[in-house]
This record gives C-alpha cells, sequence and structure tokens, in this order.
C-alpha cells in the first residue's frame, strides 16, 4: 500500500525530569510548580506552588514563568519567557536557584512537513503513526526469517501481552520477492492494515498494522511497535452534524484534549452535548470535520480504534439481577478472546474491581447498589479492556451533591492513572477537578473552552445559574464569534498550525472481522441471561405460576372430557394460555436491555449470536410451561369422545405439540413487539393487544374461512393455526358441529395438520427476522452496514 497520507502535527516536546521522560502534546498546555494539581510536579521548596507553563502558540513551543518567588533559570540567567524552538532544540532549566534547583530538560522534536506524505525512516521518533512518538519496541527481521508469528502466547515469535490479542493472532510472512505479508490467524478481535479488518494482505513502509492495543510499522527491516499504553491525544476540528430540515445541532466545533485530561462538556438543553458524544465516539458521525485519536482519523479508522475507546451512557450498562462480579466476568468473556484462559480473565476483573475501590461490594447484587456504586460497576466494565479514551454520559445525573463529587474525583483518579477522559454532565458542582471545559451554546457552538476556573470570568457572570440563563435569553448572542476572537481561544483551542480543511466525516462501510468463535459468544450470553432470569424472583414465580393457572382453568372447562359444551372454550383457553405465556416471557427483554445491547454491539457483539441467545432461553422456558399448561389442563380428559386416535400421534401429544410450537411462536412474536418499542412501559398495554387480537382471529368466536379481509388476516395470528391444528387432532368438526368447525382447516388429515403446524413455524421464522432488522435499527449508526451480523 506503499506510503500513507499523514495530516500536519506540531511539533511535540519531550521533557526528562528526575530521571524520567513523556512526551508533551501540543494540543494543551503543562503547568510546572509544587502544586499537586499542576502537570509536571517539582517537589521542591523553592519552587512556587504554580512556578511556569509550557504551551505552543503559533506553532513554536513556549515557556512562561508565572511571576515565581524565586525565578526559573537558563545558563544561570534568570528567564520569564522563551521560545522553545528560537532558543535551542534542547534547552535546560532550573527553577527556584541557579545552581542546585530542580533540572528540567526540554527537546523539542522537529515538525514534520504540512500536508505531505511520509515515507518510513528509522527514527528515534516517527510520525508514521500520526504522531510524533517513540517506538515502545523494536523487532529485528531476519532475512532467513520466512515467518513471524505473533501473538499473546509466550510460543510466539513476537509477544504481545495484551488480552485483547489472541494467543496465536497473525504471521507476518515474507514472499519470495521479498515482500511482507500479514495473515490473520482467525483472532478474536482482529487484524487491521491502515484502520480496515484484512485477512490477508500485503503489507510495506509507511503501512500501519493494528493488533489489540498495538499498532506495528515496518522501517527499514524492523518492525518497529508503538503500544496504545493510555496517553493519547484526542484533536477535533470543525465538526458540523446537520438534521433533514438543514438545522445545525453542531456548528464547527473544534477543540483539542491532552494526555490525562479531564474534560467536561456542559451546556444548556439542546445545546447537542449528546449529539457531540455521539460524532465523538463515533456511533453517529459528523457530517464533516475531522475527530483525531492520536493523530489517526477515527471515523476512518474506527473498525480498530472503536476497542480502545469506552462509552459509559446515562443508563447503566449493566444486568442489575447479578452480583458485580459476575456481571464483570460475563462481561470479560464477551470481550477478550475466547482463548483467554478463565484465571486470566479473573484476574483482570479482579484488577478493576481493586482500580474502583469495589472490594466491598464485588459480591453484592447490582441492583442493591447505591447510584454511584452503580455508576462505578459500568466504568469498571468499560475498563476491562483498557481503553485510553473513556466516554461518560450525565455520570452524575440523580445523584447527591456528596456522591456527585465522590464520582468526579473518581474520573479524576482515571485521567491522572494515565488515560483521556470526556464527561458530559449537567452539574457544575466539581468543575475544579476538571482540566478543561468545553461550554456549548444553544445551537451546538462553542460558548468557551479552557480551564474550568476562568470560564466565569469569561462568561461576564457571577454564577452558573446566571451563566446558564443567559444561554436561553439571549439567543440571538454569538457566542461562538466572541470566543473566536478572544485570548483564551488562541490559548487554548485554537490549532497549533493551520488545520487541514475540514472534509466529509462519514466513514466508509465498517470493514470489520466476521465475529470470530459465534458459538462462544451465544453460550456466554445464554449463561449470563439464564443467570439472570434465575436471579428474578418475581420473573421465575409468574413463570412457574402461569401455566399451572391457566392449565387449572382450562382443565375446570374441559371436564372429564371434551363435549359439544366444552370442547370449543377449552381449546380456546389453551390458546389463550399459549399465547400469553409465551409473549409475556419475551415482550419486555429486548427494550429493557437496549441500552446495554447498543454498548455491547459497538464493541464486536454479533447480533444474530444475540437474539439466539434469547430464543434459546426464552423458548426453552416457553416450550416447558406449555407443556406444563396441556398437561394441567388435559391430562386424563377424554379427547376423543368419538374413538380413533390423533392424526400422527395420540391425542395428548399433538395437542403439547400444537400449544408448544403456539407458545414458542408467540413469543417470537414477544421479541418483535420488544425490538419495535421505545419504552418498557409500553409493553404490557401491547401484550393485551396481542392477547385480544389472538382470541377475535383464532377462529373460535368468528367465521372466517371465506370471509374476505378476516380470512387473509387470520392467517398472521398464530392462534388460527393452533387452534386448527387442535381442532383436527380432536376432531372438533365430529364433537361440535356447525358453521365454525366446517372451517376447511379443522379437518382431521395429514396434509391439514401438517399445513397447521408449518406455518406456526413459518410464522416464527418470519418473526425472527423482523426482530433482527428492528435490532438494526437501534444499533449504533455506523455499525447498520450491510451484512455486519
Amino acid at each position: 500500500m506503499g506510503e500513507r497520507q499523514i495530516a500536519p502535527t506540531a511539533p511535540q516536546l519531550v521533557l526528562h525530569t528526575a530521571g524520567d521522560s513523556q512526551v508533551l502534546s501540543p494540543s494543551r498546555s503543562y503547568r510546572l510548580g509544587r502544586d499537586p494539581d499542576c502537570e509536571i510536579v517539582l517537589a521542591d521548596q523553592r519552587v512556587s506552588r504554580h512556578h511556569a507553563v509550557l504551551h505552543v502558540d503559533d506553532g513554536h513551543w513556549e515557556f512562561d514563568d508565572l511571576d515565581s518567588t524565586n525565578g526559573t533559570y537558563l545558563d544561570g540567567h534568570r528567564v520569564t519567557h522563551l521560545d522553545l524552538l528560537e532558543t535551542a532544540p534542547e534547552s535546560v532549566l532550573r527553577f527556584g536557584s541557579p545552581g542546585d534547583g530542580p533540572e528540567v530538560e526540554l527537546t523539542v522534536t522537529p515538525p514534520p512537513p504540512r500536508a505531505t506524505k511520509v515515507a518510513a525512516r528509522p527514527t528515534a521518533l516517527t510520525a508514521i503513526t500520526g504522531s510524533y512518538r517513540p517506538p515502545t519496541s523494536v523487532y529485528r527481521l531476519a532475512e532467513q526469517v520466512r515467518t513471524v508469528r505473533i501473538g499473546r502466547s509466550h510460543d510466539n515469535d513476537l509477544v504481545v501481552d495484551d488480552l485483547a490479542v489472541s494467543r496465536h493472532h497473525a504471521e507476518l510472512r515474507t514472499g519470495p520477492t521479498g515482500a511482507y505479508e500479514i495473515a490473520d490467524l482467525g483472532s478474536h478481535n482482529g487484524t487491521y492494515l491502515n484502520g480496515s479488518a484484512v485477512q490477508r494482505a500485503t503489507i510495506g513502509p509507511g503501512d500501519l498494522l493494528g493488533i489489540g492495543h498495538s499498532v506495528f510499522c515496518l522501517v527499514d527491516g524492523e518492525l518497529q511497535e508503538f503500544a496504545d499504553t493510555g496517553d493519547i491525544t484526542l484533536d477535533v476540528t470543525d465538526l458540523v452534524v446537520t438534521v433533514a430540515d438543514g438545522r445545525r445541532l453542531l456548528d464547527g466545533i473544534s477543540f483539542p484534549v491532552g494526555e490525562r485530561c479531564l474534560l467536561a462538556v456542559a451546556g444548556p438543553s439542546g445545546s447537542g452535548k449528546s449529539t457531540l458524544l455521539n460524532a465523538l465516539t463515533g456511533l453517529r458521525p459528523a457530517d464533516s470535520g475531522t475527530v483525531r485519536y492520536d493523530g489517526r482519523d477515527l471515523y476512518l479508522d474506527y473498525a480498530e480504534l472503536r476497542r480502545r475507546i469506552g462509552l459509559v451512557p446515562q443508563d447503566d450498562i449493566l444486568h442489575t439481577q447479578l452480583t458485580v462480579r459476575q456481571a464483570l466476568g460475563y462481561a470479560a468473556e464477551l470481550r477478550f478472546p475466547g482463548d483467554t484462559a478463565p484465571a486470566e480473565r479473573a484476574a483482570r476483573v479482579t484488577e478493576v474491581i481493586g482500580e474502583l475501590g469495589l472490594e466491598q461490594r464485588a459480591d453484592q447484587v447490582v441492583s442493591s447498589l447505591s447510584g454511584g456504586q452503580r455508576k462505578r460497576v459500568s466504568v469498571a466494565l468499560e475498563l476491562l479492556t483498557k481503553p485510553s479514551l473513556l466516554f461518560l454520559d450525565e455520570p452524575t445525573s440523580g445523584l447527591d451533591p456528596g456522591m456527585d463529587r465522590s464520582v468526579m474525583q473518581m474520573l479524576r483518579a482515571l485521567a491522572d492513572d494515565g488515560r483521556t477522559v470526556v464527561v458530559v454532565t449537567h452539574s457544575v458542582l466539581s468543575l475544579d477537578l476538571c482540566d478543561r471545559l468545553l461550554l456549548l451554546a444553544p445551537g451546538g457552538r462553542t460558548a468557551y473552552y479552557g480551564p474550568p476556573g476562568q470560564a466565569l470570568e469569561f462568561l461576564g457572570c457571577p454564577q452558573w445559574p446566571q451563566a446558564f440563563e443567559e444561554f436561553e435569553t439571549q439567543e440571538d448572542r454569538d457566542w461562538s464569534g466572541e470566543y473566536r476572537a478572544s485570548p483564551e481561544y488562541r490559548r487554548y483551542a485554537a490549532p497549533a498550525v493551520e488545520p487541514p480543511t475540514a472534509t466529509p466525516a462519514a466513514p466508509p462501510p465498517l470493514n470489520q472481522p466476521t465475529p470470530q468463535r459465534w458459538h462462544r459468544q451465544v453460550g456466554t450470553l445464554v449463561r449470563r441471561y439464564t443467570a439472570a432470569l434465575a436471579a428474578d424472583r418475581t420473573f421465575v414465580a409468574i413463570m412457574v405460576a402461569l401455566p399451572f393457572v391457566m392449565g387449572a382453568m382450562a382443565r375446570a372447562l374441559a371436564g372429564g372430557k371434551l363435549t359439544q359444551n366444552s370442547a370449543l372454550n377449552a381449546l380456546l383457553l389453551l390458546c389463550v394460555g399459549g399465547v400469553l405465556t409465551g409473549a409475556a416471557n419475551a415482550v419486555r427483554e429486548l427494550v429493557k436491555e437496549r441500552v446495554i445491547y447498543r454498548r455491547e454491539r459497538a464493541v464486536g457483539l454479533s447480533r444474530s449470536a444475540y437474539l439466539c441467545s434469547k430464543v434459546v432461553v426464552l423458548g426453552t422456558v416457553t416450550v416447558l410451561q406449555s407443556v406444563v399448561l396441556t398437561m394441567v389442563g388435559l391430562a386424563g380428559v377424554e379427547l376423543r369422545p368419538q374413538g380413533g386416535s390423533g392424526v400422527f400421534l395420540p391425542p395428548l401429544a399433538e395437542l403439547t405439540l400444537a400449544v408448544a410450537l403456539l407458545s414458542f411462536t408467540a413469543m417470537m412474536l414477544g421479541l418483535v413487539v420488544s425490538a419495535l418499542v421505545g419504552k418498557e412501559e409500553v409493553t404490557m398495554p401491547l401484550l393485551v393487544l396481542l392477547a385480544i387480537v389472538q382470541v377475535v382471529f383464532c377462529g373460535a368466536l368468528l367465521r372466517l374461512n371465506g370471509v374476505p379481509g378476516l380470512d387473509q388476516v387470520s392467517w398472521l395470528v398464530p392462534s388460527r393455526w393452533a387452534l386448527a391444528a387442535m381442532g383436527g387432532t380432536v376432531g372438533l368438526h365430529t364433537i361440535v358441529p356447525g358453521t365454525l368447525t366446517a372451517d376447511p382447516l379443522f379437518r382431521h388429515a395429514a396434509h391439514t395438520w401438517l399445513l397447521d403446524m408449518g406455518m406456526l413455524l413459518v410464522l416464527s421464522l418470519a418473526f425472527g427476522l423482523l426482530t433482527d432488522r428492528l435490532l438494526r435499527r437501534v444499533e449504533p449508526a455506523v455499525m447498520r452496514g450491510r451484512g455486519r451480523r
């Protein structure tokens, strides 16, 4: 594929102090001082609490002393301002004393050419990856070795210690001509070349090979690894989102987010906070503009980068019936490769529980936790895969001020620990814990971006309520224009170099690997769903009681044998019981898990595996209930008083099959309803409506055969075919002679009975396919391409 187009990047600064080194991003400023809140802490009493600041201005790194008490020194001379590019590529500064004060060495890396193709070259710092960072490790490719196997297991030639990587993940092969080829070995999370999933492809200098959290580049016979350890930047440029009527939900949003930064996004209702969150996470890409994840285009490379992004929606992404450890354990099974040992998964779960301070709550049921503790568990679930970029949507919504502060302190600690955290919030109680505040005005425009402590002064408001009131009352005010004309914009938000012209941001079709080990996903989902249902005592009690109650009612109607007065009513009640049993089991199950499904789908869950797990668990429960219903209602009843057997089997066996298949079909119809509705509250009224429709169109109350319109509509009603199959088994037209039972579908004939039962199977399949399509409708926009199952 040759060379790779690289966007222009400002020079980065390498800082060395006390034996430690770090690369500073030009997208943010860094405070130096004795205060622990400073990005670079110098623990010496001669250093002021806020001594100096490093920042980029007009493409140059600049150093400014903040009127420190004891001063900053270069070559023994006190300095207050330095342009580091003009001073020297390497500068050694001392703080508080020219002789023995704390020493900081600053090295400026040369900027890459503007908007040019950067070819691979052996340097200590490389821009092939889109940013200037030193390789984590370098693997020398020996000429005599034709194949290099890459994976997590220690028997590989190149070991990648990452749970997102399969034990034997991929092979780098050398062809007869000396060209290199990468081949995926059926890995769980896929192998990516320049952001797109590949099974086998040629790789050359300038190409990016993505495996787990690492990117590999070929540089003069070396395979250089760049491990994503969390210290990444996010650069957002001119994001625009427009709806069908031409109205803009986001209008030219631009801002940088530095490494280990906690960014709060705030603003009044309707200012585009949720729209921005969807654009930044790639769930609903912006119509134009760019989002760069550490120099790489997030939209173009989304298939690879999406697993490095954590998202905690406002609603908990948890099965609240499970314990904390169970919920995290099942999530680990779904997100880690199938060849990950249970001990490895358990160790990672325990590690995350400790990181979030949940040791005392690990074996508690999630539903018993407080709101703040549940939010910690949701964050812990996302941290399992070690995302470098973590987004949270209203994590403190509904919490008291103390819990609000606790959650924000947790996010502060997560950012300090080595990741970039972006939190959308309505609360302004803990903005002081954040590094940056993005304040959005109505219409999706930037009203302010910078340190939270300077926001009110910039807006000219003494308190936050007044500021939000002005957003509502001054609708015509050009908030964005005022900010772009301010010194704050030039200091905190203006790009260090002129950005490339914004281009349409719609991503290409998401080329992701075919979900590996589909049966493993199904198995994990089945076990998780079974555990969640078993822990719901109310649901279990209803599931057990309902078939006995409905069966007892049918038994009371049937008496000792089916007669002209009892047969039709008894069979009708069995139909109603079968429909209610199946539909009631399923009608809430998809809508109540919608937030969970959307998140899991975004990180690789197979849609068909998810639906299959529901069908397996609910189908098993429903069939067992229908067997109990039929046995309680008809066991011992004389089902064919006129004599004879069923069409193929004894009458009770055929009736049991018919009720079981009806219940299963009704369960599939319940899944359709659950996937269709937007709120769980509307499912119960729809369940009642479904039951009424089944009664009206089953053929026990109205003559349907030969009636135009009614007859055709009844073909789509499962109870119509189930009652016909049961009527054929018992010879209903003989027991209850009349117009209703003269329906040809009630005949005691093999082909008729098979048609009735076959139509139930056809309806079940049709409802399953419809549910699949409806699930696709609620998925993240970027996942809705053809063939992504």
